[in-house]
């Protein structure tokens, strides 16, 4: 069994198009065996995530600093619930649990998180797949903005050779199975 790292929304103020891919893909992590590390939080597309794996038999383990509890609350369902001090230590215990990266619509937080494990695998420091799950097109004006980067040679990989953008929870699992890391285990 994998354990998928999904970065995502804590807002429960966003378009009504996103909750339901947040739910295919926690259903999906679950039913095809993966165990789901996410944020810890109980609202947004968050909470909508967890829910969905948990329900369906998923392992899901939460990982939130003390200082959002009260934003975000707390995914009392979780199997695991690890609470810390800060954001940096939230990072790394999410990062240090997982063997691939899915990346759902968000915020600034969520972008924050996703540009880390990219410079990171650019880096080679892991090797482990990262999805961009375009759901709607919410990421096309950073995907586009990437090939400027590429173009402007401010970076030498294209975003394709990094991250894979899929539009559907379905094709994000896809493309992780299909991509092992070579490393096998998180950096």
């Amino acid at each position: 069994m994998s354990t998928i790292c999904v970065y995502c929304s804590s807002s429960n103020a966003i378009d009504d198009a996103y909750p339901p891919v947040a739910e295919a893909l926690g259903r999906q992590l679950a039913a095809r065996g993966h165990a789901l590390v996410y944020g810890g939080g109980a609202v947004g597309l968050m909470g909508v995530l967890a829910r969905a794996a948990h329900e369906a038999g998923g392992h899901v383990t939460g990982v939130i600093p003390s200082k959002l509890q009260d934003r975000e609350g707390i995914a009392y369902d979780a199997d695991e619930l690890i609470v810390t001090e800060t954001m940096r230590e939230r990072k790394r215990i999410m990062f240090s649990k997982s063997n691939a990266f899915i990346v759902l619509p968000g915020g600034f937080g969520t972008l924050e998180e996703f540009m880390e494990v990219l410079t990171l695998k650019q880096l080679g420091y892991h090797d482990h797949p990262i999805a961009l799950l375009n759901a709607d097109g919410f990421f096309d004006t950073l995907t586009s903005f990437f090939e400027e980067l590429r173009e402007g040679r401010f970076t030498r990989e294209a975003l394709s050779e990094l991250v894979h953008v899929v539009p559907t929870a379905e094709a994000a699992l896809d493309r992780i199975r299909a991509v092992a890391p070579t490393d096998g285990t998180p950096s």
